[in-house]
Formats: C-alpha cells, structure tokens, sequence
C-alpha cells in the first residue's frame, strides 16, 4: 500500500477522468482572453454562483490578495478572524500588496460573528485609527477543523457590512465542502458576497486554480490587478479543464471525505492518549494529545508507520481526508491509531 498522506487535501493527484480532460483540452492565450478551456470554466462558475464575472488565478493566495487590492486602498483595514488564511497563511500579502492591516477578532474555530464585525469597525470620522472598509470570512475555516459558517449568521454580517459601506470577501478555498456538507445552494453565496474565490485544487482534486468571482464593478479591474501580481497565464486551459471536471465530476464526492474524518474524529475520541477533539463538519479533524504524550514521538511512530499528517503548532494536530485517501488506507490507519501505545 502508498503512504497514507493526510497533511492536506492539496496533495491528491489527477484521477483518470481528469487526465483524460487535461489531455483533450482546447486551449489558446489566456493573457488574450482566447483559451476556449479557461473561458468555459469562468463561464460555468460565474453561473453557479449567479454572479457578474469570473476569473481564473493560479492560487488561491492571489486570488485572496486581488480581491482585497480590489476592495481597499492603502492605509485601510480589513475584518477577519485572528485564524484566517489572508492573515496567517499569505505571506503578509494585504500589508505587501494592499498597504492595509487586518484587525483580528477572537471568533469561534475561526467563525466570526455580525455583532464582532459591528464592534470591530473603527470610527469613519476618527481619522487616527485605519479606515474600515472591508470584511473577510473563510468557509470552512482551516485552522478551525473544517467549521463551516451558519448561513442566517452571514446574512447578518452582510447586513452590518451594508450598513457601514464595507465590502464583503468569502476565502472560499474549501467552500465546496461547506455547501456539500451543508446541502446549500451556491448562488446563495453570490447574492451576498460582493468577491468569492473558490478553490480547485483542494478537495477537488485539480493540480492547480483558483477562481475569483464578484461584483462588475470590482471585477473590472481584477484582470489588471492579476497582471500586476505576475498572474498572466498562457495554455492554461489544460487546468483549467481539470478544474471544471472537478467541479462537474468530483464535487458531491466530497461527502465521502467527510464521512471519513467523522469516523476519524469519532474514533480519536474514543483514544485514552487524545485530550480533546474539534467538531468534525467537513474533510478537517483537528485534535489534541494529552499533556503526557509527546506529540514529537507520536508523529514520528505515525511517520514510521507510512502516515504523514500535520503539526500545526500549540498542540494542534490536523488530519485532512481526500479523494486519494481510500477505504483500505481507512482501515489501516484506524488500526495505527488503536495500536499507538502512547
């Protein structure tokens, strides 16, 4: 059997239906707007989402990163849960690229709530503090095990972020497992989120691409802010056209990687050695060793064993379930787990 990688949903590998559009793919000049591949995939997720226009980006990063160029301007601040991907995982890109710094809010397994949003929002007219003009969301969360939001709770941050005039971005880089796990309609998202990237090389198993989608007014310019952060792409197509098989071929399989990680957490919690487990909605388990177990040593037996999963510091540890996860390397793992003497 291959080694049982679990350290994330983006090491999974094109299956056989995905090689095969990745080989039969029509492709053009991206930077000229003429890859047929490209245009179609902008095309199919601009109209499940119900949104003006799409674009595609190489990652999920430069997406996040153009649409807060998009929303903001220097010296401004953004909203976001002290977890979020754009603030912790994005190389300091909104200072770098954007001039603005992110207030952080103390929210539940990086989910925030409109009150915290409304009590975070600085004066417009107290000019010493950095001028609110946007607010971030990630669906599900990754630092906060795969949680994915409450829709009546965005409906009210929208409601707070139209009152005060601030945009409102979704880092939706596992949104499909929300709206799988959640049975929701996408084109819910696209009436309220003014930007939405969406990322395809995660649980939906494409080598590379993200696509940003949002309002006309603000996606104007998204071409040129993708051209500024070197995102101009030629023969792209060929990804492009394993995105979109994932997104037609591979979506409601995702239900199958949560099952997984529910099996997963349910059995860690039944493990003298773990102290607590997150709760599991999505393909991310998050748990924790009891204090007298090293984590060091624990890692390096899994290690030993053909297991890789991922240590995300503070006692964090992170099991992502994926399409190449399978249910034999289900059964190994769960006995691995069982075997662990501590």
């Amino acid at each position: 059997m291959n080694s049982i990688d679990l350290r994330s949903d983006t090491v999974t590998k094109p299956t056989p239906g995905m090689m095969q559009a990745i080989m039969n793919a029509e492709v053009g000049d991206d930077v000229y707007k003429e890859d047929p591949a490209v245009n179609a995939l902008e095309a199919y997720m601009k109209d499940l989402f119900g949104m003006d226009d799409a674009l595609f980006f190489p990652t999920g990063s430069m997406a996040n990163q153009a649409a807060i160029k998009l929303h903001t301007q220097p010296g401004e601040q953004l909203i976001c849960d002290k977890w979020a991907h754009v603030y912790n995982y994005e190389g300091g890109g909104a200072s770098f690229n954007s001039g603005v710094s992110c207030k952080l809010v103390d929210g539940d397994r990086g989910m925030i709530t409109a009150a915290q949003v409304e009590e975070h929002i600085n004066p417009p007219d107290f000019y010493h503090s950095p001028l609110t003009s946007l607010v971030c969301l990630e669906n599900t969360t990754n630092k906060g095990g795969g949680a994915c939001y409450n829709f009546a709770e965005i409906l009210k941050i929208k409601t707070v972020c139209q009152s005060h005039q601030l945009g409102l971005h979704l880092d939706g880089a596992r949104l499909m497992n929300a709206i799988v796990a959640k049975n929701e309609d996408p084109k819910e998202y696209g009436k309220v989120f003014d930007t939405i990237s969406v990322c395809l090389s995660k649980g939906l198993g494409a080598p590379m691409g993200t696509v940003l989608l949002g309002r006309q007014d603000l996606m104007k310019n998204a071409i040129r802010v993708r051209k500024i952060l070197g995102g101009g792409m030629r023969q792209v197509g060929f990804m492009a056209a394993a995105g979109l098989y994932g997104m037609k071929h591979q979506l409601t399989r995702l239900a199958d990687d949560h099952s997984k990680a529910k099996e997963l957490a349910k059995t860690l919690q039944n493990l003298d050695y773990v102290k607590h487990v997150e709760p599991t909605e999505t393909n991310i388990v998050i748990f924790y060793l009891v204090d007298d177990v090293s984590e060091k040593l624990f890692m390096q037996d899994l290690e030993g064993k053909g297991v890789r999963i991922s240590n995300m510091g503070q006692g964090k540890l992170r099991i992502v379930t994926h399409h190449d996860y399978t249910a034999d390397m289900h059964e190994v793992f769960i006995h691995i787990l069982g075997a662990f003497m501590g």
